[in-house]
């Protein structure tokens, strides 16, 4: 009797962990603004995240193959998308970021995380597993950069820093999983460094530079962090409340629905960007560690689903999926609790919001698919060996 390839339950369990924490998270964080309506964030999310799962356990049975022949196709929508937003978006709080559906705000930066790693995935595909030379390395590393930055300039216009930012960190990291040679990845690794010092350096010393490419928003977020107790009033005011908020959590948390910081609305955003900080304040230092243990989890399944399958298509999205959680789960709790600069970027799957959560599910959908794909030909080499 052939056995029919299933979905990685465990990973759903894992879901279903963080889906608790998004509720709880999200009906804390919004009840001194509803006037006693404290279910309507919660249960606006709890929708998304049916609808989302439903449409990651649909991806799961697609077979995520035929995206490699649509993959530039993906990437020219996203393009086109970026484009439409930023002539016909809504403006939000001094950014363009979204195209009004009726039923939902479609947020376009987000697909596009998804449709590059796609197209990357494909790309590197094609060049194989053998490792190349210097030479023959700098036709996909300029490929590369070429594919990062249409959408990095378009996002970064709108301005998203934040999303801006995870794209390139993504794209880095699967350019470092790629064949290229050692000796082009101490290179792209020297010039990334030498950036990093120069950027540091025109900060510093040539404000009146780094002021022509970022918004003062940006500027004032990026100083508060270096220089947090200057800017406690104004553009530091969120974090320094936020990380008021997670020490009073100290070990056990003040209980749900508690948190002084987050009820007194001292915490601006502390359902979406911030809401770590109800999760640190409320449910404490425990509460915290078994957030980030159900996420070490699920990049673990997946790093488990990456190495069994035997589609270097397949490894290549895992490995650009793995990249766009672990940077967006580490700077939003880096940036909550003061070690990295603010930037908007949501705590994934437990930050309200429909577009990012649909996005990431279809990620994970995709994931699944690849278990799915990888167990049928399992099955498949089995049922010929009885052959």
């Amino acid at each position: 009797m052939t056995k029919k390839p299933t979905l990685d339950y465990l990973m759903l369990l894992i879901l279903i962990g963080l889906l608790m924490f998004s509720l709880l998270a999200v009906y804390s964080g919004t009840g001194q603004y509803t006037d006693g309506q404290s279910f309507y964030f919660a249960r606006r999310q709890l929708i998304w995240y049916i609808v989302s799962i439903a449409m990651m356990i649909g991806i799961a049975y697609f077979d995520y193959d035929l995206l490699e022949t649509w993959a530039v196709y993906l990437y020219i929508l996203g393009i086109l998308l970026l484009i439409y937003v930023r002539y016909f978006g809504i403006e939000r709080n001094g950014s363009q970021r979204w195209i009004d559906l009726g039923f939902m705000d479609l947020q376009p930066s987000e697909l596009m995380k998804i449709f590059l790693v796609i197209y990357l995935a494909a790309i590197y595909k094609r060049y194989g597993t053998e490792k190349l030379t210097f030479i023959k390395s700098i036709p996909l590393v300029l490929k590369t950069v070429v594919v990062l930055v249409i959408p990095f300039i378009l996002i970064l216009k709108q301005p998203d820093l934040g999303s801006a930012l995870l794209i390139a960190v993504a794209t880095l990291g699967l350019l470092l999983m790629s064949n290229i040679s050692y000796k082009m990845i101490a290179c792209v690794m020297s010039v990334l460094s030498s950036g990093v010092i120069l950027v540091i350096y025109l900060f510093t010393y040539h404000e009146e530079w780094i002021s022509r490419f970022f918004e003062p928003h940006q500027l004032g977020r990026i100083y508060s962090w270096i220089n947090p107790a200057e800017y406690t009033m104004n553009f530091g005011y969120q974090l320094r409340q936020a990380m008021l908020g997670i020490g009073a959590g100290q070990l056990t948390g003040s209980g749900f629905n508690q948190g002084y910081q987050v009820q007194s609305g001292r915490v601006p955003e502390a359902h979406t960007d911030f809401v770590f900080a109800v999760i640190g304040e409320e449910f404490g230092f425990i509460g915290g560690s078994i957030l980030i243990v159900l996420y070490f989890l699920l990049i673990y399944r997946i790093i488990v689903i990456a190495l069994k399958t035997d589609d270097l298509f397949g490894v290549y999205i895992c490995v650009g999926i793995i990249t766009l959680l672990s940077f967006q789960i580490f700077q939003n709790i880096a940036m909550t609790i003061g070690l990295m600069p603010v930037t908007g970027i949501a705590l994934p799957f437990i930050s309200y919001g429909g577009s990012a959560l649909i996005t990431n599910m279809l990620a994970l959908g995709l994931v699944q698919s690849i278990y799915v794909r990888s167990k049928d030909y399992m099955f498949a080499s089995e049922n010929d060996m009885a052959a």
